[in-house]
């Protein structure tokens, strides 16, 4: 039985530890996922500046996944193969570093983890910081294999209102919650019926920009109904 004070998948996380002493391993690769300007005041050596585009299909400019070639590009351009762990950081409170884990996972590459606490946490601990530009890999091959599990279609999410054992998470701001939020991209205000509201960071602490305890997060979502025995939908 899973400790309270345990996260259910510790292997999900890293610490600055971890990654320093792993910073000239060839087959480790540190994502900043920052914005560049950020990236140049400073970055873990050796860390990849990850496209500015990343976010959303280049092609169409939607906010979506990459199409499997995009990221396939993408990751051997950053010096990523099928056998390279990747660790993801920034400086948002894990918001970007989290959504990169997660692309990389949809895309079957299990071998990711996120810095636990971002550049914040890597700079408190007293490590090395770089001005340098990397030069990735060259020669390397990524394998996408797109996981159907990882993303809800509109219709099952529509259908998964109706069910007791589900429950849809809203992890956007109060604004966009209650429709009241401007200059957002949302086509239309409001939420999805029934939805559960909790904005992400509030499992996160925002002095160290970690996780919260695991007890403390799994309080805060039971707060808001958000239960292990339920099947949980997340936007």
């Amino acid at each position: 039985m899973t400790s309270p004070d345990a996260y259910a998948h510790p292997e999900y996380l890293t610490d600055p530890d971890w990654v320093a002493a792993h910073l000239d391993d060839p087959n480790v690769v540190v994502l900043d996922c920052n914005n560049n300007d950020a990236w140049q005041r400073g970055h873990i050596p050796g860390a990849v500046i990850v496209p500015d585009n990343w976010a959303k299909d280049p092609d169409t400019g939607r906010r979506h996944v990459m199409t499997p070639a995009q990221f396939k590009a993408m990751a051997e351009g950053m010096g990523i193969g099928d056998a390279t762990t990747v660790v993801t950081y920034d400086h948002a409170q894990g918001l970007t570093s989290a959504r990169m884990w997660w692309v990389f996972n949809y895309y079957g590459h299990r071998s990711v983890m996120v810095l636990n606490g971002g550049w914040r946490r890597w700079v408190a601990a007293g490590q090395t910081v770089s001005f340098d530009r990397p030069k990735p890999a060259a020669a390397v091959t990524f394998t996408p294999q797109a996981d159907a599990s990882y993303i809800v279609t509109g219709d099952a999410l529509k259908a998964a209102c109706t069910l007791d054992n589900v429950v849809v998470w809203d992890v956007r701001s109060d604004a966009e919650w209650d429709g009241t939020a401007q200059n957002y991209p949302n086509q239309r205000p409001g939420h999805v019926p029934g939805a559960a509201h909790l904005e992400w960071f509030h499992l996160m602490d925002r002095h160290t920009h970690m996780f919260k305890p695991a007890a403390e997060i799994r309080r805060i979502l039971a707060e808001h109904g958000i239960t292990p025995d339920k099947t949980a939908y997340s936007y």
